[in-house]
């Protein structure tokens, strides 16, 4: 009986983050163009016809529809359904982390949040305002509430002070890197949106994990950048969106930020973080 009902809940949740990536699908391509996200209602961007509920069914709809409009046979993007499939996907992660708790609603908003921002700026070098700084809203209300859910005021205050500060630093650090580097490189190495999209990062995941954040996605850009110009597929000269890395580098902070520091701390110092969990636990001395 407990495997039917597990099995039913990844189900749900699954079929959940399908349809949440479709909706995603319309802020990507929406909100850049300036159109409403509610009006006019899903339709065929060729030639405009209304689609028919049947023909919006996540993931299996593109498959119905053999990638191709019912009405006017034009190819339907393959990033439809994949978006799809992989917001199903990081939904279901989530859930088999975490299960049913505030904090998995949570982890699904921030990580639908970092998607959707992460595929318009690969689309237009763009990070929109309004999702950035309605992001960073919705992180530190909910930092500040989630916490407040057990621990009370103090918490609640500590959670809010946290987010606050980890936001600020999120936007310093990110412009004293793109003002470095155009200093040093003599042009804009990173875009106005990307300290916005960091202090977003921080009010939600916190100082800590900002900067592995920045250290991941720092890292990955810098090796898809350095083997795409080896590759011939880069120009040294060409932009590169850095909203990407970032949004892959803090899902992954996310989702293992605490299990990767802690190796991390383990392999650095050997013995060292053990013994002093010890010494506090005991009140012994360090061996």
């Amino acid at each position: 009986m407990n495997t039917v009902i597990h099995l039913f809940s990844g189900l749900l949740v699954f079929s959940l983050g399908a349809a949440v990536g479709s909706f995603l699908n319309v802020v990507i391509y929406r909100i850049p163009a300036g159109i409403s996200l509610l009006y006019p209602p899903s339709r065929c961007p060729v030639c405009l016809t209304r689609l028919r509920p049947y023909d919006n069914i996540p993931i299996l709809g593109w498959i119905l529809l053999r990638g191709q409009c019912r009405y006017c046979h034009t190819s339907i993007s393959y990033r439809y359904p994949l978006i799809e499939t992989l917001t199903a996907i990081l939904f279901l992660w989530v859930f088999l982390l975490l299960g049913w708790q505030w904090q998995t609603l949570s982890y699904w908003i921030f990580l639908s949040w970092l998607l959707a921002l992460g595929m318009i700026d690969l689309d237009t070098l763009t990070l929109p305002h309004p999702l950035t700084k309605w992001g960073l809203i919705t992180g530190v209300v909910i930092q500040t509430v989630m916490p407040g859910l057990t621990g009370g005021w103090q918490a609640t205050l500590i959670g809010f002070s946290e987010s606050v500060v980890a936001a600020v630093i999120g936007i310093w650090l990110f412009d004293l890197v793109r003002w470095g580097g155009a200093i040093a490189m003599k042009q804009d190495v990173m875009g106005g949106g990307d300290g916005k999209l960091a202090a977003l990062i921080g009010a939600w995941l916190g100082w800590k994990l900002l900067l592995l954040t920045f250290f991941l996605g720092s890292t990955l850009g810098a090796i898809v950048g350095v083997g795409g110009i080896a590759l011939g597929l880069i120009h040294r000269r060409q932009p590169i969106p850095f909203g990407p890395f970032l949004a892959v580098a803090a899902m992954v902070a996310a989702l293992f930020g605490d299990a990767l520091m802690n190796s991390y701390l383990d392999w650095l110092f050997p013995g060292m973080i053990q013994g002093i969990i010890l010494a506090a636990t005991h009140g012994g001395a360090i061996v």
